[in-house]
């Protein structure tokens, strides 16, 4: 299963490479994101499964909507290529035979010298064997990115924040908050504004959900701030966004982005996890998986929402 997985993987990583038409890149992005969710889930990973899903479903609605403020509803006005005839495209395909059979070939290796051995599974035994006395709670992923490896988790948030930055200083606008401007077309749809109005109040119970039980189950902070940040998308295609003041949620995520280093600094790269009575270890451990989930999850929610209302919202103004 995995390895037709991976062929099908690979398609779709040549299809967006060899695709010139942009409306269809971007379904290609999304199948290619659903298709690694997938083999992550094979793989064992639930909570990185979740979260590329999650990325992935943004990313391509985002995409989407960035494309029609340039070409408008639909893909009517791009430029097409000019059709071509069965001569012309069987020519086409007999000068990219060399490229296929290539890739055809490299597949074929990869899974050819896939080793039959049995892989040496002692970091993820010693993971699973001490993760609950180091750090706490139930989840080893959790564990994982808020404890041993803290330190990606901090410079993770860091990129987001350094993206945030970049698109508010090389947009086109420098205004940071508007009133009035385009709503979104969805709202000739009687079926999808209802259908909205009611997931809406689910996806921020579930985002809530992920990141209060991130340290006992798959989930957290990052899954949850996707969920919740999908709720105010869902708040766009119903409602009038523009009474959403965008610079305090800015000035929030810098100050989220600063407690979660500062938290992180403290508790693990000081040595504090292991400090105190083994009557309060449990608690304390718990209590600091579940602050920083909660932090990761603020951080993650102002991040994806300054991208998308800062193209949405601004960036329709004309």
């Amino acid at each position: 299963m995995i390895e037709f997985m991976l062929a099908f993987w690979i398609i779709a990583a040549l299809c967006i490479i060899r695709e010139r038409r942009v409306i269809r890149i971007f379904v290609y992005f999304g199948i290619f994101s659903l298709v690694t969710s997938v083999i992550f889930m094979l793989l064992g990973s639930p909570d990185v499964a979740m979260a590329e899903a999650a990325i992935g479903a943004f990313t391509t609605v985002f995409f989407i909507v960035c494309f029609e403020k340039y070409y408008g509803l639909g893909a009517s006005n791009e430029t097409v290529p000019p059709r071509r005839n069965l001569k012309t495209k069987f020519r086409d395909s007999l000068a990219n035979l060399p490229a296929a059979i290539f890739c055809t070939g490299l597949f074929a290796l990869f899974v050819a010298f896939i080793p039959d051995i049995e892989p040496n599974t002692y970091l993820k035994d010693q993971y699973i064997t001490y993760f609950m006395a180091d750090i706490g709670g139930e989840n080893a992923v959790g564990a994982i990115y808020l404890g041993y490896r803290v330190f990606d988790t901090v410079f993770e948030a860091l990129v987001l924040v350094i993206s945030v930055v970049a698109v508010i200083h090389m947009s086109e606008h420098t205004v940071t908050e508007v009133r009035h401007g385009r709503l979104s077309e969805i709202r000739a749809s009687g079926m999808a504004v209802f259908t909205i109005r009611i997931i809406c109040p689910l996806l921020v119970i579930f985002g809530f959900y992920l990141i209060a039980n991130g340290h006992i189950s798959p989930g957290g902070g990052f899954q949850g701030g996707l969920a919740i940040a999908a709720f105010f998308i869902c708040r766009y295609m119903v409602y009038n966004i523009y009474d959403v003041p965008i610079i305090k949620v800015i000035k929030l995520e810098e100050i989220v982005f600063v407690v979660t280093v500062v938290m992180a600094m403290f508790v693990v790269f000081l040595g504090m996890m292991n400090q105190f009575p083994a009557g309060y270890m449990n608690v304390f451990q718990d209590g600091y998986l579940m602050i920083m989930n909660f932090l990761i999850g603020m951080k993650v929610t102002c991040g994806f929402i300054i991208l998308f209302y800062r193209y949405i919202a601004i960036e329709r103004m004309d």
